[in-house]
C-alpha cells in the first residue's frame, strides 16, 4: 500500500517524502494499525472551501478535512489547506513546517480513530500529535516549499 503526496490548484513542495512516509508508517504502526492507501492533497483555502462546503455541508474555512476509507487497512484522502496552515502557523508563532507535520499527523490521527470534538478527546488528540512531532528527526524543520501569498 502507498502513502502519496499531491498538491491541487496551489503550488506546494513537500520535501523529504521518505523520511515523512516513514515517520507516518511508524506512527500508524505504533497505534497497532496496518497502513493502507493515504492520499495527503494539499489544496487552497478555496479548494478546500468547496469540499467543505459540497460533502460536509459547513460554510467555513478549516485546515483539514479527512475522508475514511479505512477497512482492513488504514486508507483514506487527507486534505490540507496551505494557506489555512501558513496562516494559524503565523498566529501561533511556530515555524511553517512544523504546523504542516501536525496537522498531517492529525489527519493520519483521524484515520486511526481519534476525534477532537469534546475537550477531553481534543486534549488526548494534541497529545498525541505532539508525541508524534517529537519523532521527527529536527532536520526537518525546512521540509516544504510555499509560493503563496
Amino acid at each position: 500500500m502507498a502513502i502519496k503526496f499531491y498538491s491541487e490548484k496551489i503550488s506546494f513542495t513537500l520535501k523529504n517524502k521518505i523520511i515523512l512516509r516513514t515517520w507516518i508508517q511508524k506512527t500508524i504502526a505504533k497505534e497497532k494499525k496496518e497502513t493502507g492507501d493515504i492520499n495527503f492533497i494539499f489544496c487552497s483555502d478555496s479548494f478546500l472551501l468547496q469540499i467543505n462546503k459540497k460533502y460536509l455541508k459547513h460554510d467555513s474555512l478549516t485546515d483539514i478535512i479527512t475522508f475514511d476509507y479505512t477497512m482492513n487497512e488504514l486508507c483514506g484522502d487527507i486534505y490540507i489547506s496551505i494557506e489555512r496552515v501558513k496562516y494559524n502557523a503565523h498566529k501561533f508563532t511556530i515555524p511553517f513546517e512544523t504546523e504542516v507535520h501536525r496537522v498531517m499527523i492529525h489527519g493520519i490521527l483521524h484515520l486511526i480513530g481519534y476525534n477532537d470534538k469534546s475537550k477531553k478527546d481534543k486534549k488526548e488528540m494534541t497529545a498525541k500529535e505532539n508525541n508524534y512531532l517529537k519523532k521527527l528527526p529536527n532536520n526537518l524543520q525546512i521540509s516544504s516549499t510555499f509560493n503563496g501569498e
